[in-house]
């Protein structure tokens, strides 16, 4: 009997020693935990220039959701980007005013922990979430609406101004700037703290055995070269480094000047299919098994792909609750919506 509880014992501590090890090892690649400490999570999150209020984000929902910040009133940042569906929008290419496609074919990432972005858009062409708030507003693929439009129309609101005063103050300004503003303080609260934050900041169960051996073979296959840090992705990464990317043609995005493409984050990957800048590829399997070809230069086998996968959905997150705004009404003085 006591020989069976040593035996135990022993079993035990050696699989917490392993567990203890594999996070150890996930840290040394580069992952990192989304805080359960607020004040912790505040310092990745919170603007100091700009801080992060109940007011702020509240009345950033609601311009998030409102339609009216399109062209034609019929397009809103949460079309794309829609918070039920792992904040992206489920197709291949995003459609904008007038049903049209992106020209470049290019798919709507996820809204969800873009906070820990280093870049924005697809090409990096900002780090700054407020500038990723503003540019479909203003592209006409997209949402269409010239800034002084959108000004105009959250002006003629008396209740958008009087939500603005609130968060900014009694004398604010309510420009493209401020608007756009409160749409990233919104969007910075958007984080989804999953399983996998848990067992890196100790928990060594949080995580289930076939799940623990799915991030082993995630990090030793080298898959932490581009999908690290807090979003695990996130970053400006060469494209094609081993192999030609079988899709490569449908779109003509071909990075930015230097051939770098933004990492989309792993977190909730599960929910935010078609994958790729073009969406071309709906199995999760299969695209690991692609960019193991296309990045790393490695053939991945089924069986590996799916340790990987089974990882990779320990990704999904536990989202905000988000209660669908009451939006407030239009006046006579308010622009029509135009389809042109």
């Amino acid at each position: 009997m006591k020989l069976k509880i040593s035996l135990a014992l022993l079993l035990g501590a050696g699989s917490l020693f392993a567990n203890q090890t594999l996070i150890t090892k996930a840290k040394n690649a580069g992952l990192e935990a989304i805080p359960s400490n607020k004040s912790a999570l505040m310092k990745l999150i919170d603007d100091p220039k700009d801080p992060i209020t109940d007011a702020k984000v509240d009345l950033g929902k609601k311009l998030y959701f409102d339609p009216r910040l399109s062209k034609s009133n019929l397009i809103s940042c949460n079309t794309c980007h829609n918070l039920g569906l792992g904040g992206a929008d489920g197709i291949p290419v995003a459609i904008g005013h007038g049903w049209t496609a992106n020209p470049h074919h290019l798919n709507s990432p996820t809204v969800y922990n873009s906070v820990f972005f280093k870049a924005q858009f697809w090409d990096g062409r900002s780090p700054h979430l407020q500038d990723q708030a503003a540019g479909p507003i203003q592209a006409a693929p997209e949402m269409a609406a010239p800034p002084e439009l959108v000004v105009e129309r959250i002006n003629s609101i008396p209740a958008y101004v009087e939500e603005f005063k609130k968060a900014y103050g009694k004398d604010v300004k309510v420009d493209f700037d401020k608007i756009t503003s409160a749409i990233a303080t919104f969007e910075r609260v958007l984080v989804t703290p999953s399983r996998f934050d848990k067992f890196l900041e100790g928990d060594t169960k949080a995580l289930t055995k076939d799940e623990q051996e799915g991030l082993q073979t995630f990090l030793n296959k080298g898959c932490t070269a581009c999908h690290t840090g807090v979003a695990l992705g996130g970053t400006m990464q060469p494209f094609q480094v081993a192999n030609q990317y079988k899709f490569i043609n449908v779109g003509d995005f071909k990075g930015d000047e230097n051939g770098m493409v933004k990492t989309p984050s792993l977190r909730n990957i599960s929910e935010t299919a078609p994958y790729f800048h073009n969406g071309q590829i709906w199995s999760l399997a299969e695209a690991v098994k692609e960019m193991g070809s296309v990045q790393l230069g490695i053939d991945i086998s089924d069986s590996d792909a799916t340790k990987i996968v089974t990882f990779l959905k320990a990704l999904k997150g536990t989202k905000p609750a988000i209660t669908y705004p009451q939006l407030p009404e239009v006046t006579s003085s308010t622009p029509k919506p135009s389809f042109n």
